[in-house]
Parts: structure tokens; sequence; C-alpha cells
């Protein structure tokens, strides 16, 4: 007699369809499963790091200075204050949103720090949380026009960054610019702090063996859902890879100065972003919202408060990167927030791989894309090309994540068809 809870199959054809479930293939089947991954459309960090490389070899045989240590370093400092506003902007894009104000929010809270703290004689610290404060209103405002009258993001936002804009004009005065102290706390984090060497290397072993930590909890989990995972080997392999990568990095910056502290504030919130993202309620209701935002209401997660809690995050975020771009540069100025701030946060977002359609995203999309638009800025300022050049060339780089995202998710749609 039949027993229909095992379908006819016999004990040793189990056995073996057992044992495929609950041994890993080791690295050769973990390389096995990315090239799946890739062909199905998942490319997942792939395009970005392959985008490096090749940044990294046209430039520096170019110009080698390129990837000297000393300019390496300027490009961390430059890359942190933008990459603040791209982190913000992964949020909204993650939603099938956007906010085309970033930069001219940006713009507006150094002029806040200018006036507030240089000028009126607030302590820093208050002049920072106004500036914040600035941020959190506008993105509120943002997702009020969206909830309330259903108004798109393009225009409203588009709306504010004239509206912002003007703002800081005013704000500013006829003079237009606001020196800050050279000396200060602010000025010298945005300009010259640098990470001890010891603690620089310690911070590089970090996410190698956070990969090892949460890799172990997963597989073990899976293993009692009874449930395929990457075996050890695996993990040690990832992580040393990681490791020896981060720690040469860490070597070669400090042969110049070393890793900046702003930097390291970025790359903080990064993970902090990415954690709330993929391990709470929040970042799975983001998802959800940005996959399917009707699907989302009926499954009860409330579709209004995580919009706003995106607009406020992304403007929140637009304004302490204008507080950094004004440290950095030591001035509060008319030009702050414009020429391609607005571009260059959008398209590190978009080509660290953040899609435009809404539910696919990271926090690590900022940090990547970031690390790309910055390179190229850089080294086309290096082979002193003119700012119509850059505007293009960067398009064009945009243009063509843009085109890879689409492709990608096509190809993910086929294959979920097959």
């Amino acid at each position: 007699m039949t027993d229909h809870s095992t379908n006819g199959a016999s004990p040793a054809k189990l056995d073996r369809s057992d044992s495929r479930v609950r041994h890993d293939e080791g690295i050769p089947g973990e390389l096995r499963a990315f090239a799946g991954r890739v062909r199905s459309g998942d490319l997942g960090m792939l395009p970005v790091a392959v985008g490096l490389v090749l940044i990294s070899v046209v430039f520096s045989s170019i110009n080698p200075i390129f990837l000297a240590p000393n300019n390496l370093v300027n490009l961390l400092f430059d890359a942190a204050a933008v990459g603040f506003i791209s982190l913000g902007i992964v949020c909204v894009l993650m939603l099938g949103q956007i906010d085309l104000s970033v930069g001219s929010m940006s713009g507006l809270s150094s002029a806040l720090i200018g006036v507030l703290w240089a000028t009126m004689g607030w302590p820093l610290p208050l002049a920072i949380a106004a500036a914040l404060a600035a941020g959190a209103a506008t993105g509120l405002v943002y997702a009020t026009f969206l909830n309330r009258f259903g108004m798109p993001s393009f225009v409203s936002t588009l709306a504010g960054l004239l509206a912002l804009l003007g703002l800081q004009l005013y704000i500013l005065g006829p003079t237009g610019s606001i020196n800050l102290p050279y000396s200060s706390a602010l000025v010298r984090f945005g300009q010259i702090m640098i990470m001890p060497d010891w603690f620089a290397y310690a911070v590089a072993l970090l996410p190698g063996a956070a990969l090892v930590l949460l890799g172990l909890r997963t597989s073990r989990r899976r293993a009692e859902a009874n449930l395929s995972s990457p075996g050890l080997s695996v993990l040690l392999a990832k992580a040393a890879v990681l490791t020896l990568a981060l720690e040469a990095a860490v070597f070669y910056l400090n042969q110049c100065r070393g890793i900046p502290w702003m930097f390291g504030l970025f790359v903080l919130l990064v993970v902090a972003m990415n954690y709330a993202l993929t391990r709470t309620k929040w970042g799975r209701s983001m998802f959800a919202v940005g996959g399917n935002a009707e699907a989302a209401r009926r499954s009860g997660i409330n579709v209004n408060r995580i919009r706003l809690s995106a607009f406020v995050l992304c403007s929140t975020l637009a304004a302490l990167g204008g507080v950094l771009s004004a440290a950095r540069l030591a001035s509060a100025s008319q030009q702050a927030g414009t020429g391609d701030v607005n571009l260059n946060a959008i398209a590190a977002a978009v080509i660290g791989g953040t899609s435009l359609f809404g539910g696919r995203g990271s926090a690590w999309s900022a940090l990547l894309g970031i690390l790309v638009i910055q390179a190229i800025s850089n080294g086309l300022t290096l082979l002193n090309l003119s700012s119509s050049l850059r505007y293009m060339i960067t398009g064009a780089v945009l243009a063509i994540a843009v085109i890879v995202d689409s492709l990608a998710r096509q190809s993910r749609a086929s294959h979920g068809r097959g």
C-alpha cells in the first residue's frame, strides 16, 4: 500500500533528496548559484563593482595621480557629503517616488548654519538641529501633498526645489556668502579630521566578523527549517576576501592621511539604514509599498505612514548633507546645493542598484553609487575637462545605469514566467 505522504517515493530516493537539501556544495556550488542569479537578471552589486574597476583602470592609466592616496582621501571627503543626500534618495526611490529638491534642501540647510551659527551666534548644536528640523518639515509637506491631495512627488518636489532655492537666497541676503570659522570643530570635521590608524584597522575587521556571525545564525535557522544554506567554507572565504580587501584599502590610505571621520559617519549611517530596511517591520513595509502599494494597503500596512517616513528621512538627510557640505567648504553660499548635487545624489542611488520602478533597493546603493559618481567626477577634474563634458559624461553613466536596471527587470520578469 502506497504512503500518500511521500507520493510513492522510495526511502532511498527520499534520503538522496534530503541530502541535497541539507548539505551545501561549497564554494563551487555558491559560484554556480551566483551565475544563475546573474542569468536571471539579479545582478546585485556586480555592475557597480565592474564599473569601479573600469573607472580606476581608465583614469589611472591616463593620470596616475587618480589612485594616489592623497587624492583618494579627498575623494572620500567629497563623497560623504553627497552620500548622505543619496541615502535619503534611496528611501523615496524604493517607494517608486522621487525628490527633486534635495539639492535645494541641502543649500538651504547650509544657509541656515551660516546665518544662525556664524552670524547670529547660536550654539552650533542648536543651529544644526534647526537645519535638520527644516528638512524634516519639508519632507512632511511633500508627504502631505501626496497622501492627502494625491499630488505626484515629481510635481511637489519640483515646486519645492524652486521655493527652497528662493528661501536660501533670501536668507543669505545681498552678500550671498557667509564664511564659517575655520578653526571650529565643524569645519575641521569636514576638512581634516582623520581616524587614528589603529582604529581604522580595527573597524576594517568588523564587516568580516559580522558576515561570519550573521551567516552562521542564518544557516542554523535554515537548517532548522530543512532548507539549504551556504556552508562554513563559503562564509569563511567571503569573510577572508572582504577583510583582506578592507585592510589593504586602510593600509593604502594610511600611507597619506587615512580614513576621514566624515566618511566613517556616512558608512555608519549606511549600516544603520541597512539594518532598518532588512531587519525591521518598517523596512519590510517599505519594500511592500514600493512593490505594490494597493496590495500593501490590503495586507494592513499603513501606506501613508510609510510614505511620510520616507519623505521625512529623505529631506532630513539632505539637510544633514548640506550641513556637512558647508563644513567641507567652510562657507555657506548661493552656489551651495546647486549645479550637479541633485544629479549626483539621484544618479548614485540608481547606479548603486536602487530601482526607479520601486520595490528594489539597498542602503549600500548610496555608498557604492556615490563612490562611482565621485570617482568619475574626480577623474574628469584631474583631466581638466570642462563642466559641460563632465555633465554629459555623468548623464550618460546615469542613462546606462537605468538601461541596465530596465533590462534586469525584464529578465527577472521573463525568468519568473518561464
